[in-house]
């Protein structure tokens, strides 16, 4: 049975405010990474801000639909559409000066991860989903928009090319669904599971930390 949501969020005003700014920062971060992947393969400006807006909102989506929160809050609420097309304008028209912030870039799509792995973790679960399923879907919420990218840029989606992407969202949201198992107030889970994404990006970026390859591959399994 589903939980209702509003009973819960009304009980944590905060937690929600919280949650939806977190929401909000982490659309403005996945609308940047959209759109400097539609300039650096020369989209035109509608593609850049299309880019932009599915890349920032394609996650909650389908977060979204699988837990039965329909129609998305994408959809229902301006601020996801206002945001994403903001960012994107934002890249479009000052992409020179943006892409000389290489690192900081780095670290506001690990922080972006990180805000929809927690959140969307934290929605599933105030909308009754197991824990379990819970941190998995944590997990898609932050990398389904950087797999909706790359599929449109043409390029193998990045989570699936051995760097720590998935695995750091999956820790994220599991952190948050242990919290809840535990019974811990939300925002120590949210804090630390947030913190633990942003550590293993991190590592994966400047230490070069990266998820087993398999071994063979091509067409001759012996060779």
């Amino acid at each position: 049975m589903i939980a209702d949501p509003s009973a819960v969020l009304l009980r944590s005003p905060i937690l929600h405010t919280l949650t939806a700014v977190l929401d909000w920062v982490g659309t403005l971060v996945f609308a940047f990474s959209g759109a400097l992947v539609g300039v650096q393969k020369k989209f035109d400006l509608f593609g850049v801000l299309f880019l932009a807006f599915v890349v920032a909102v394609v996650g909650g989506m389908a977060r979204d639909v699988l837990i039965g929160a329909v129609p998305p809050v994408a959809i229902t609420d301006i601020h996801y559409f206002l945001i994403s097309i903001a960012g994107g304008l934002i890249i479009f028209w000052w992409y020179p000066r943006v892409a000389t912030l290489q690192r900081q870039i780095l670290l506001f799509d690990a922080v972006g991860l990180s805000l929809f792995a927690v959140t969307g973790a934290r929605k599933a679960i105030e909308y009754g989903i197991n824990p379990v399923m819970a941190a998995i879907l944590g997990m898609i919420t932050g990398i389904g928009g950087g797999m909706t990218r790359d599929v449109l840029a043409g390029d193998v989606p990045f989570v699936l090319r051995g760097d720590i992407y998935a695995l750091a969202a999956l820790a994220a949201g599991a952190t948050v669904s242990l919290g809840h198992v535990l019974g811990i107030a939300p925002l120590a889970p949210m804090l630390l599971g947030g913190g633990i994404c942003v550590f293993l990006r991190l590592m994966a970026i400047y230490r070069g930390w990266r998820a087993p390859v398999a071994r063979w591959g091509g067409s001759d399994p012996g060779g």
